[in-house]
């Protein structure tokens, strides 16, 4: 097994067993589709043979320029994209059915939390920011001043699961009729006068992570982006995904059992022929961390890593 590799303050979440998942073809060619600090793809490149190949994707230009920099690799193209993207960029690389692995890392990682300007952290003070994708308008702060209090609400209790939700929207919304909220822990504040903190959790935690999902649009982007692996992978390519909260994990679980064929068949049930071509993939199960990592890593401890071989 290969050891974890720290990029730029950001540990790979479950990088031995993403890994071991994609079953490397010393020859292949792989997706990693959220490139981040290239921990994950450096790990692929280790695995590989000369005439080995991977593709990395992301939308955040400062993961690409800093994987440009720092990770120089004649077998490594870079795609500057959302994973959403997937099919159309690949097409273009005539990759369609030749892929042996895609790995999807989702979630936000380390150095974009700790990089204040990105406004993601509740810790430190920021532009309202959240933008995955630098070149979009659309920043939490903007969201924020166009949302109405119910769509501020919804897009809380759905996407953060935050029971506070209406309270929130409307503590939001009369703070914005004397001034605009333009920094991060001038939201955390707001938030902090009517959620309680929980164990070990900040009262923001729910609300920070609701706004990210919405202004990146990123259930969207995971759903359109799960739909294409079928076409891009080649029969017996792997998909590995790693979640780290219950929204996206149940959309990786219902792809996956939309398109896995059932381990077995109730008896003297009929196989409906015209389901046939949506039976994809072999779900190959899923991993969580050891309590070995959880203790080193702690961002570590809701991840699931969820693995499918395409039939």
């Amino acid at each position: 097994m290969h050891d974890k590799i720290k990029s730029d303050h950001h540990e790979s979440v479950l990088f031995n067993e993403a890994i071991y998942a994609l079953n490397i073809d010393t020859n292949g060619v792989y997706v990693d589709a959220t490139l981040g600090r290239g921990g994950h793809t450096q790990g692929i490149l280790d695995h590989l043979g000369k005439s080995g190949r991977v593709i990395g994707f992301d939308q955040d230009i400062d993961a690409i320029k800093y994987t440009e920099k720092n990770l120089k690799d004649s077998r490594l193209s870079l795609v500057h994209s959302n994973f959403s993207q997937l099919h159309e960029k690949l097409e273009k690389l005539k990759l369609i059915g030749e892929v042996d692995g895609i790995l999807m890392d989702l979630g936000i990682s380390s150095p974009q939390i700790d990089n204040a300007d990105r406004g993601f952290s509740f810790n430190k003070d920021g532009a309202l920011d959240m933008r995955m994708d630098q070149s979009q308008r659309m920043t939490a702060a903007i969201w924020l001043r166009e949302s109405s209090e119910k769509e501020i609400a919804d897009a809380l209790y759905q996407f953060g699961e935050e029971k506070r939700s209406r309270i929130i929207a409307s503590t939001i919304k009369e703070y914005q009729k004397n001034k605009d909220i333009d920094s991060t822990l001038e939201l955390a504040e707001i938030i902090k006068t009517v959620v309680k903190p929980g164990k070990n959790k900040h009262p923001a935690t729910r609300s920070f992570q609701a706004i990210r999902i919405a202004i990146n649009d990123e259930l969207k982007m995971l759903s359109e982006a799960l739909d294409q692996t079928i076409s891009i992978l080649k029969k017996n390519g792997r998909l590995a995904i790693i979640t780290f909260h219950s929204i996206e994990d149940r959309i990786v679980k219902q792809f996956i059992h939309k398109h896995s064929r059932p381990k077995q068949l109730p008896r003297g049930l009929p196989v409906i022929s015209n389901n046939i071509d949506h039976l994809n993939f072999k779900d190959l199960g899923k991993v969580k961390p050891s309590s070995d990592e959880v203790r080193i890593n702690r961002r570590s401890r809701s991840a699931i890593l969820r693995i499918v071989e395409k039939c």
